[in-house]
């Protein structure tokens, strides 16, 4: 699994100011986002968080799932919740903590869901 599950909030902290928006990174230490917690922020999240200047909540969640190795759903005009994909689904999953989450495997989790196509 990428390193980043592994960050602490001052480590999403500092990778948001290596991106130039050192403003925003009191909004992510102070709501607790963790490397976990980073899969679960978006578009629709970033405002919870206090960033709500629209250009840097965009940018912000293209950052994001590059990290997340995520697609950019391409023709999309909504800054809503990006259209699910497999990897997100895990990633989802992996968010949680516990043994259980820590774990679970890529092909593990697919397979016990049926979805073996993804495999």
């Amino acid at each position: 699994m990428s390193a980043f599950m592994n960050w602490s909030c001052e480590d999403v902290s500092k990778w948001i100011e290596s991106l130039g928006y050192q403003q925003y990174t009191a909004c992510f230490t102070e709501n607790y986002i963790n490397g976990r917690k980073l899969i679960l922020v978006n578009c629709s999240t970033l405002p919870r968080l206090g960033v709500t200047d629209f250009k840097d909540m965009k940018a912000i969640s293209g950052h994001i799932r590059e990290l997340l190795e995520i697609l950019d759903p391409r023709g999309s005009r909504s800054i809503a919740l990006p259209p699910v994909e497999p990897r997100r689904l895990f990633l989802e999953e992996k968010s949680r903590t516990g043994s259980t989450a820590d774990s679970l495997t890529y092909i593990q989790f697919f397979k016990e869901r049926g979805l073996d196509e993804y495999t």
